[in-house]
């Protein structure tokens, strides 16, 4: 599901990630009041934007943590990305292409395994939310390559869940369509054409904190337990 493509390019950017949130909720309301609908936010950059998401949606809210592997020398470039759970995505065009070897792969992955796992012990005080049965929003603040949503969305599947929802509130039109065949549903609320970077769709998309992460997740668990956010 996305609004129409005329719409998207001629809309001014969002103010911020929480603003790119409410408006990405407006389009995941019929999930509004279900009790078996969870919201994941990726880290760091989706928690602001699933924050706004769970609250509309009267969801429970926790973060789940992926890590993009970008290139040696070329970070902004990704050939692929891990995420909890153990999962690996690579991209094998990406790799051969570029002629990347086995050795600087391996330093990429253990390196960003390290911050993945620093990540869940920094944000998580508990076990994960059980997923089984249950419909996983999985959020972002936007869909470039989708390299970490892909791996996000396999980590979760072998959770369980009954229906995985992917939802961006921008994206590329050739990745938004692309997960028709990776998610259950996909969600991007704008696909400008062309499509360039994901930040150009932000009048702020300065970096998220640690510190904005767990206030927010904290706020969430509050909100869930019926107290003030």
């Amino acid at each position: 599901m996305a609004f129409p493509r005329n719409a998207a390019e001629t809309a001014p950017p969002y103010a911020d990630r929480h603003d790119a949130g409410r408006l990405l909720a407006g389009a995941l309301q019929r999930y509004r009041g279900k009790p078996n609908v969870v919201v994941l936010g990726l880290p760091r950059g989706g928690i602001p934007v699933a924050y706004e998401v769970a609250t509309s949606l009267d969801a429970p809210l926790d973060v789940f943590a992926v890590r993009k592997l970008g290139m040696p020398g070329h970070p902004e470039l990704a050939f692929g990305a891990i995420a909890s759970g153990g999962v690996q995505v690579l991209s094998d065009d990406v790799l051969h292409w570029y002629g990347i070897s086995d050795a600087a792969v391996a330093g990429v992955v253990a390196h960003e395994r390290a911050e993945l796992e620093r990540r869940e012990r920094e944000y998580r005080r508990g076990p994960m939310t059980d997923l089984r049965g249950h419909v996983a929003i999985l959020v972002d603040d936007g869909l470039a390559t989708g390299a970490s949503m892909r791996a996000a969305v396999q980590a979760v599947r072998a959770l369980g869940p009954a229906r995985v929802v992917v939802a961006v509130p921008v994206g590329s039109p050739a990745t938004c369509d692309e997960f028709r065949d990776i998610a259950d549903e996909i969600v991007c609320a704008r696909m400008p054409e062309p499509f360039s970077a994901v930040g150009q769709w932000y009048r702020d998309f300065s970096q998220t904190s640690d510190d904005e992460v767990r206030a927010l997740l904290h706020a969430a668990a509050h909100r869930a337990a019926g107290g003030p956010a």
